[in-house]
């Protein structure tokens, strides 16, 4: 008989390997299952097969570690069990109702077929909800830390119990419970790894997602095509200004810009590092290398949170690059967050190196009262504020409304309800207010993702006095500018702006080319 283990296997408990090494000195007879079942089975254990979900995912506070680390973990547990370990890796496949169906014949599929788990051959040990998936298919279940199935108490700590321990621990090697109940070949992996550290780091970053992301209502398909059409203008921007060496790309997507800087000859001795803290956007770029699409061999990915420490070594980088990244610390984070960002720039640049930071800036003397025309005439009034069942239904409900029906929506949906009155045909608001709907008026494909973003928090001096302020000197081709493709395209006849006399305003800056110098 083969016992199946389904689970994300994080870390592995004293508790995990007593249960299991009872059950294979002792056999299956005898045993009562999660339902209060005696087994009929009396076979011998001959394999346990540990089925590790997840296995794609890793450096998020759901899965810290990576596959490896957790199958190295169970190999050292299987070593003293006195039968046969195997660990398999299950991919992660969002909510698949049918996924116990669907892990039984991965493991089939990845063993080459060495395994194949039925339930006349088979018994799982689940202890959580999960294991109703396997009841289904008709496995018997053993419950190990699972007391009673219709309260889901449990008589024993679950890992994730000590995750959380080790988590907010100040002294994680030394806590008591860690040390009672995990296992040591877990507890030598995760210290000889430094995944506690890892973990608390994890843990403590509040702007990242439990899955490791920035926001859930992000279309990344929409949004990586929006990257990789504009990479080549936003590298034209920054090329001359590049400092070989060690160059790194903090929010770099899918590695667009490192893609085209390594085609650079000048830059073929350097050495390029992309940071990543979207899960979803750092797999694509191991992909891509994979796939052999940078020129430049010593191109090295890591998925980390630039905001929350360092993410190369001090005084080590001869160029940082940031892109459309700086207003998404300032949407997502805290209040000091962007400062601490800035701060952190400076610590890891070599004396004389450039930090390039390319994004969204707000306008000019932001707080002015300023009246704001808005085109009513190009689209449909009716009922701005309809509610939508999906993003795609919300798209294209948004591209009918007229530009007036669309800031009507756009003033309640924003992540500050904008603060306006009328007068007149014209609608009176901070210059701040216009900017940021100016902006945004036209991402219908991404809105509920955009709302929660803030595009003009600092001005361009703003901006300049917090860099100054951290030691960098301001490179003098730094300046602030207008989009004039997008002010012409997706502005003119649509709004127009006039100050508080009446008098017709000039568009608003819309992005910033800010260079940092460390002295």
């Amino acid at each position: 008989m083969y016992l199946l283990i389904p689970g994300r296997h994080q870390l592995l408990t004293k508790f995990q390997f007593s249960y299991l090494q009872q059950i294979v000195q002792q056999g299956l007879g005898g045993q009562t299952d999660a339902f209060g079942n005696t087994l009929p089975h009396s076979s011998p254990v001959t394999a346990v097969i540990f089925a590790v979900t997840s296995a794609n995912h890793s450096g998020t506070r759901r899965n810290p570690l990576p596959f490896y680390l957790r199958a190295l973990a169970i190999e050292a547990m299987g070593n003293d069990l006195g039968v046969p370990v195997f660990s398999y890796g299950i991919d992660d496949v969002g909510e698949l109702p049918n996924f116990a169906s669907y892990t039984i014949k991965r493991l089939r599929h990845d063993s080459d077929f060495q395994f194949e788990l039925t339930p006349e051959n088979t018994v799982v040990i689940c202890s959580t909800p999960v294991l109703q998936m396997y009841a289904d298919l008709g496995y018997r279940i053993l419950p190990a830390e699972l007391e009673d199935i219709a309260t889901w108490k449990h008589h024993q700590p679950m890992p994730w119990d000590i995750v959380e321990k080790i988590a907010y621990s100040d002294d994680w090697q030394n806590e008591p419970f860690v040390v009672q109940h995990m296992l040591p070949a877990a507890y030598n992996i995760w210290r000889k790894y430094r995944q506690g550290e890892k973990v608390q780091l994890l843990f403590r970053d509040t702007m990242i997602s439990s899955d490791g992301d920035l926001t859930e209502t992000r279309d990344y398909n929409v949004y990586v095509r929006q990257m990789d059409d504009i990479a080549e203008m936003k590298f034209r921007d920054t090329a001359a200004y590049i400092q070989p060496g060690r160059i790194g790309d903090i929010g770099c997507a899918v590695g667009s810009w490192i893609k085209l800087a390594g085609k650079e000859e000048k830059l073929r001795e350097s050495d390029f590092y992309g940071i990543e803290v979207s899960r979803y956007l750092y797999e694509i770029c191991q992909q891509r290398k994979l796939n052999g699409e940078f020129e430049n061999p010593f191109v090295f990915f890591s998925k980390k949170n630039a905001v929350t420490g360092l993410v190369f070594e001090k005084h080590s980088m001869q160029t940082i690059h940031t892109s459309s990244l700086t207003h998404e610390i300032i949407s997502y984070g805290h209040p000091g967050d962007l400062e601490k960002f800035i701060r952190n720039r400076y610590e890891e640049l070599a004396p004389g190196g450039i930090w390039i930071n390319r994004d969204v800036v707000g306008p000019y003397d932001k707080e002015q009262q300023v009246q704001v025309w808005l085109n009513a005439a190009d689209g449909s009034n009716d009922d701005p504020f309809r509610e939508c069942d999906d993003r795609h239904t919300l798209s294209a409900y948004l591209e009918t409304l007229s530009t007036q029906a669309r800031f009507l929506r756009f003033a309640r949906d924003f992540r500050e309800p904008i603060a306006y009155t009328r007068k007149g045909e014209h609608f009176v608001m901070r210059l701040r207010d216009a900017a940021e709907f100016l902006s945004r008026k036209d991402y219908t494909d991404n809105w509920q993702s955009e709302m929660h973003e803030t595009f003009c928090y600092w001005d361009f001096n703003e901006w300049q006095q917090q860099m100054t302020a951290a030691g960098f000197s301001i490179h003098p081709a730094s300046k602030a500018f207008t989009n004039d493709w997008i002010a012409a395209h997706r502005w003119k006849g649509k709004v127009a702006l006039f100050n508080a006399d009446m008098e017709p305003m000039e568009w608003p800056v819309t992005t910033m080319f800010l260079m940092g110098v460390k002295a």
